[in-house]
């Protein structure tokens, strides 16, 4: 790749970060990983820890990333279906109210799996597409197929309301669905909440004696036995990337979500084949259009959900392995390759620590270094504790980009 100007690569490894792990005798996965390209960066250039969720707000993924991207959360409040809509192509109003719905597996009255086991996409678009024609009504209520256990839902219509408070599926594993129903905030959101309900109750008949759940548990498989609907908004209003930095950028990523955010930025979508937002990602592939696409854009956003499947799962050492696939088979990659001026960037976006298998909204770390700015950094190994000793807080997270952006000009 061959480049006269600077260019910017930022690389999210989702929910990375962790606190101490007992069965790592008390270090964290970023600890214990090989991660020498990490390293490197972090070696060359600044570092330190990065608040990416606001006081007071939850540490969700959209949350999370928003402030990466210069976009303050508490100002600019947008639900996780919508962004996911964007992504899918699906056309929202603005008097609709959009979730995100995830297929589960539901036993013996606990939420037992927030993916149903990764179910694959083939299967779960035929019991999406069973849902939306027993429980769809045309023109208020719409189901829309995603990827694997990730998808949409629509609702049109007055009175619809998205001042309710649903939980996260991830969070609240094994717990009584009962406690857990979707609740309104204000009054205006009782006929929503009364509705989503209704439909995760049915759901449940519906989907129970379907041949694909059948088939699933007959293999061992968790089956994808209720709908959860979460992440609930309406259509935002963003000002651009372009507008506002003057950049043009991409977004590479296999999570709707992000690719949502990267649309309403203003950024280029890139899909890369293989990609699949779980562990066995494909990490060249993404390399490899990363670079492809710097030919042509200022900058490009890589997100890799791995270590954040992992630590939803408790699995210290799948973590440890994301990290590590994450570093030698994308970022060395990518800096293998990269020719001419750049910056580069690497963080998490928020923690997903591998003993409560949710997000937590502790401070992160980042490390940034440019070629035009290289420093020689005391500190030669990124992790949550080393980069403290950097003592360089970024306590307002919308700034990150701006600091990003700015260290790429920036001469010695």
């Amino acid at each position: 790749m061959e480049g006269k100007t600077m260019k910017y690569i930022l690389i999210i490894g989702d929910g990375m970060a962790d606190y101490p792990v007992n069965d790592l005798n008390g270090k964290t996965p970023l600890q214990v990983a090989n991660h020498p390209y990490m390293d490197e960066i972090v070696s060359k250039g600044i570092c330190g820890t990065l608040k990416t969720i606001p006081k007071g707000m939850q540490a969700n993924t959209d949350v999370a990333i928003l402030p990466i991207l210069g976009y303050n959360p508490k100002k600019l409040s947008v639900g996780r279906g919508p962004l996911e809509a964007a992504s899918m192509g699906v056309r929202i109003d603005e008097d609709e109210i959009i979730l995100r719905c995830n297929l589960i597996t539901e036993k013996d009255g606990l939420l037992l799996d927030y993916s149903a086991g990764h179910i694959t996409t083939p299967e779960a678009k035929k019991l999406i597409e069973s849902v939306d024609s027993l429980l769809g009504r045309r023109g208020e209520i719409s189901f829309y197929n995603g990827v694997s256990y990730r998808h949409l839902l629509v609702l049109k219509g007055k009175g619809y309301s998205d001042k309710i408070n649903c939980f996260p599926p991830h969070d609240v594993m094994n717990t009584d669905i009962t406690k857990i129903m979707v609740k309104p905030t204000t009054k205006d959101g009782n006929k929503t909440a009364t509705l989503l309900n209704n439909l995760i109750l049915r759901s449940k008949e519906i989907l129970r004696d379907n041949p694909v759940n059948k088939e699933r548990v007959k293999a061992g498989k968790n089956p994808a036995n209720m709908i959860w609907p979460w992440g609930q908004g309406k259509k935002p209003k963003f000002v651009t990337l372009q507008e506002r930095f003057h950049i043009k950028g991409v977004v590479i990523s296999a999570v709707d979500v992000i690719k949502g955010m990267g649309v309403y930025a203003g950024m280029d979508v890139i899909n890369v084949p293989g990609a699949t937002g779980y562990v066995d990602t494909n990490y060249e592939g993404k390399a490899a259009y990363a670079l492809e696409s710097l030919k042509d854009h200022d900058f490009v956003l890589v997100h890799v959900e791995a270590p954040d499947e992992a630590g939803h799962t408790g699995d210290s050492a799948l973590k440890i392995k994301t990290i590590q696939d994450l570093d030698r088979r994308l970022i060395g990659r990518i800096m293998s390759n990269l020719r001419g001026d750049y910056t580069i960037a690497v963080l998490a976006d928020h923690m997903t620590p591998v003993a409560t298998r949710t997000h937590a909204a502790d401070p992160v770390p980042f490390a940034m270094y440019s070629t035009i700015n290289e420093l020689k950094s005391r500190i030669t190994h990124f992790d949550e504790e080393s980069v403290k000793k950097a003592s360089y807080e970024i306590k307002r997270g919308h700034r990150f980009l701006s600091i990003f952006l700015d260290y790429g000009l920036m001469k010695k």
